[in-house]
């Protein structure tokens, strides 16, 4: 590319760049608001599903795939869902010949194909707690302004976990689970983030309560990462989700979901990257370590490259990072010169480069650079590999540790609602300001903010009024401009 793009100052720019050259999008694919996601992005995808799946497995959920095509009768039985999502859903209406007999509709999300499910297979307390999960594509109309893996129309990662349970008692608890295993899913993908309980006019179609996990991008608005939600028996009368009980009594169950999408990999490129491109942390990168090669031409370069493969061999499968990635080491041997080579692994985000020449080969020590501070040094063969390893760890902790400074500087509260509007005006980020509690106030404040609400903590202490109708505060109530 021409010129590095200012991550902050420039965040959509920067954002393209490095979605196309680091080839993890093409946004050319002539539909909007639907990508390709290219091979190097997709193997990335993988690995980010693959902590979410090994996640739910070691809690107890199990793996189902439930069809793309919903029958519209099934689709319209819990009305707050329909409202909810009825705006956003396409609807399959005919071929190119005829006319189907029943329509059809393509699933903006699972419930609704999952429960008539729950329903037959459901019978006793024994078959109880049901904890399934899938990771599928869904499509949502979106009509608001769309960008790669952030804001799409198809989403293609949809991970979503759906449970049941005898009482409410167990859906509560089966919510905490929920949010202690989104907990460790972030602090895995390196994502600093808020958890809120969202206000009922924000509440998932259909739900009780949920909880919002939420952090900021570069440019200063506010996204939701993942949500957890308690559905309560809203769904369960819906599709008659029902179980002889111990007592022998037949009862409608209680039931939970949440969901994250590829979302949260778009989150991961914005919030780790630099300047000068995309910086991929040792769970989410393809490639851990590339070897480039000194070549000299019109010379016998055999020797070197038998060495690199050796370095290559040494390394590969190694265990790395605080959650163990095992080490993929690639050797550029295409006809470019070096310093071409080293600004395109910079730009897509390869944590460790080696650079290895003759002199290299010959005193057995490594020329080792990392992607993190762009910091050069020396190392002895023996040793590299625990140097790598250990590089590598701190390589992720500085690219967290960088995001983590963003966020907590980004998240303000104020006492006046006056400066709020300075502040979400000036800076962007999340603002927070004395709440009664009220929807009518929530909404108002919103309106002043030209933002949305994005939640509260229940547990945050909060003295003093709120700052509309000047009643006694409930809570701090955070806002926000989001994507």
């Amino acid at each position: 590319m021409k010129r590095n793009f200012n991550k902050h100052k420039e965040f959509n720019k920067w954002y393209e760049d490095v979605l196309q050259y680091a080839k993890i999008v093409d946004k050319r694919y002539p539909m909007k608001g639907s990508y390709v996601i290219m091979p190097y992005g997709f193997s990335a995808l993988k690995k980010m599903k693959s902590i979410m799946s090994k996640l739910l497995d070691n809690y107890g959920h199990e793996e189902a795939y439930f069809p793309l095509l919903i029958p519209e009768k099934i689709f319209k039985r819990e009305k707050d869902f329909l409202k909810g999502f009825g705006g956003e859903t396409l609807r399959a209406t005919k071929t190119f010949l005829h006319e189907l007999e029943e329509e059809l509709i393509i699933r903006p999300t699972s419930e609704t194909a999952m429960y008539p499910m729950y329903s037959l297979w459901i019978r006793s307390w024994r078959d109880l707690p049901l904890k399934i999960y899938q990771t599928v594509n869904v499509f949502r109309w979106e009509t608001k302004m769309t960008k790669e893996l952030l804001r799409v129309r198809e989403l293609v990662a949809f991970n979503e976990s759906h449970t049941a349970h005898a009482t409410a008692e167990e859906a509560e608890e089966q919510i905490r689970e929920a949010i202690m295993i989104y907990k460790k899913f972030f602090d895995e993908m390196r994502i600093p983030y808020e958890i809120f309980r969202t206000p009922k006019w924000e509440t998932f179609a259909g739900a009780q309560y949920n909880y919002d996990f939420f952090t900021i991008m570069p440019d200063g608005k506010a996204i939701e990462l993942g949500s957890v939600i308690n559905l309560g028996q809203k769904f369960a009368k819906a599709f008659d989700i029902r179980f002889t009980d111990k007592d022998e009594k037949k009862k409608y169950v209680y039931q939970t979901c949440y969901g994250i999408s590829e979302r949260e990999f778009g989150v991961a490129i914005a919030l780790h990257g630099d300047n000068k491109g995309l910086r991929m942390i040792s769970n989410l990168a393809p490639i851990h370590v590339v070897i480039v090669p000194i070549i000299k031409k019109n010379k016998n370069n055999k020797k070197l490259l038998d060495y690199c493969k050796k370095i290559q061999k040494l390394l590969e499968k190694t265990k790395c990072g605080k959650y163990k990635a095992e080490i993929k080491v690639k050797i550029d041997e295409r006809e470019l010169r070096p310093g071409e080579k080293y600004h395109d692994w910079e730009k897509r985000g390869v944590p460790i480069r080696l650079e290895i020449g003759e002199i290299e080969e010959k005193n057995k020590e490594i020329v080792v650079v990392r992607r993190d501070t762009l910091k050069k040094e020396k190392v002895k063969e023996k040793e590299l590999k625990e140097f790598i390893k250990k590089t590598i760890n701190e390589i992720d902790e500085t690219i967290y540790e960088e995001a983590n400074k963003w966020h907590k500087k980004m998240i303000t509260k104020h006492k006046t609602l006056k400066d709020a509007i300075k502040t979400l005006q000036s800076k962007g980020g999340i603002v927070s300001v004395r709440w009664c509690g009220k929807e009518n106030c929530g909404k108002k404040i919103a309106d002043k903010l030209l933002g949305s609400a994005i939640g509260y903590k229940e547990n945050e202490k909060v003295e003093g009024k709120c700052v509309i109708c000047n009643e006694k505060a409930e809570h701090w109530m955070y806002f926000g401009r989001t994507y």
